[in-house]
């Protein structure tokens, strides 16, 4: 029995395909498309604190409130010590996340940065400079609304909030960027080693559309089995 797709990986399937639209008409590189990658990983932290701040876990519902719409239910208090936990947990995250997108966003430039003679901070630099007045900004644009919406829709929308705790999220986000930019680095020295192409540029997209699809089933949506063919 097939089961139906859900419409927060479809979305997420559409906008990782953008960068296909910037291979072939804007004749963007292996190493835009993996700092974009890497920008993707600090849209997925800002949203993470998003994520601890209203995360309410252990709420009882009566019959009556559970007919109604998620985002209509009462939530729990979660009780003071809950609430007060996300003071030192949200910077902690913050700090600690934020320093391993910094290291892994200097191992990306300093490998695949080629016009930076050699410093990863002035490449960044440039980067943060120029894709705000280049077409790579729907790209990151379009990320930014992709997460946000499976944060209204999944972890809002359908309960998430109410099962998760705020020590649960603490480390939620780093398996899913290990996992996915591994295969993306990979992809990019065997790119970088033999010579890039639009052909080869595209299957590297589709092998990051396909590993993303397979955690964000993995994370939210545990119950569906795609079939295919």
């Amino acid at each position: 029995m097939k089961s139906k797709i859900p419409v927060s990986l479809i979305v997420l399937i559409l906008v990782n395909l953008l960068p296909i639209l910037g291979v072939i008409y804007a004749d963007w590189n292996v190493f835009e498309i993996v700092a974009l990658y890497w920008f993707e990983n600090v849209v997925i932290g800002v949203v993470n604190v998003l994520k601890i701040l209203t995360c309410c876990p252990g709420s009882e519902l009566s019959d009556e409130d559970k007919k109604l719409p998620e985002y209509l239910r009462p939530s729990s208090s979660g009780g003071v010590l809950h609430h007060l936990s996300k003071i030192f947990l949200v910077p902690f995250f913050s700090f600690h996340y934020g320093g391993f997108c910094l290291v892994h966003g200097l191992f990306v430039f300093v490998l695949l940065g080629s016009d930076s003679g050699g410093d990863p901070f002035s490449s960044m630099g440039k980067w943060f400079g120029s894709f705000l007045n280049s077409d790579t900004k729907w790209f990151v644009l379009s990320i930014c609304a992709s997460h946000l919406f499976s944060y209204f829709y999944n972890y809002i929308g359908k309960g998430e909030f109410r099962r998760t705790t705020p020590g649960e999220l603490m480390h939620a986000p780093y398996g899913r960027v290990v996992v996915l930019h591994l295969v993306i680095i990979f992809g990019a020295f065997a790119i970088a080693a033999i010579g890039s192409s639009v052909g080869i540029l595209i299957l590297l997209i589709i092998g990051k559309i396909m590993v993303d699809a397979k955690l964000h089933l993995r994370a939210h949506h545990k119950d569906v089995v795609i079939e295919i063919g």
